[in-house]
């Protein structure tokens, strides 16, 4: 009887024994689960904040991006930072969702006057000069004094004089709602290969 028990007893602690080993593999399967559904989503939320990718219509922005050429925007930025000033980003005109995407660098952000005079763009009211940036042949808007509202960004193309922009008038002050994102990565264009865009 004593015997008979004692082998009861081993067989209830092996039962035991090996219901704990089930459990741990549970345990384990489990996280590896949660840990896969985890990296799936921030896959995608990463994809979704920086991986939207445009392509580059025109010339506006050449020399640096070219026609057709593919981009990332970084949809996240903006939803934390305000466009600055040399910041290069991507907008739909107006808000217009049926329009393309416009890829433009801002030149002046809320508060700040814009003027073009004589091929030269004026910040509250100091020349912009640079070397890279040729004189400017069409003022449009600009060649009255612009005061950008609270949410108004002007922008314009690197390449001014080939460039529908904020000197537009059916562009004008970029808002900030319409504003998708900035512009950082592109892709190779048959001369230049990936890199950042600056």
């Amino acid at each position: 009887m004593e015997i008979c028990m004692r082998r009861r007893q081993r067989g209830l602690q092996f039962y035991r024994k090996k219901k704990g080993l089930s459990m741990q593999a549970v345990k384990e399967v489990f996280s590896w689960i949660v840990l896969s559904v985890l990296a799936v989503f921030l896959a995608f939320m990463v994809i979704w904040a920086v991986g939207l990718r445009t392509n580059m219509i025109g010339v506006s922005m050449e020399p640096g991006l070219t026609n057709g050429q593919g981009i990332l925007v970084n949809r996240l930025k903006y939803r934390f930072f305000s466009p600055q000033t040399g910041d290069v980003v991507v907008f739909l005109p107006n808000g217009n969702q049926n329009a393309h995407y416009y890829v433009k660098r801002v030149v002046a952000v809320p508060g700040q006057t814009v003027l073009i005079q004589n091929g030269i763009l004026y910040i509250d009211g100091k020349a912009q000069e640079n070397e890279e940036m040729d004189l400017i042949a069409s003022a449009g808007i600009a060649e009255n004094e612009i005061k950008l509202g609270r949410d108004e960004y002007f922008v314009l193309g690197d390449n001014c004089n080939n460039s529908e922009d904020s000197r537009s008038a059916n562009v004008g002050p970029v808002l900030r709602s319409t504003i998708v994102g900035e512009a950082w990565f592109h892709f190779g264009n048959g001369t230049d290969g990936w890199g950042l865009i600056h």
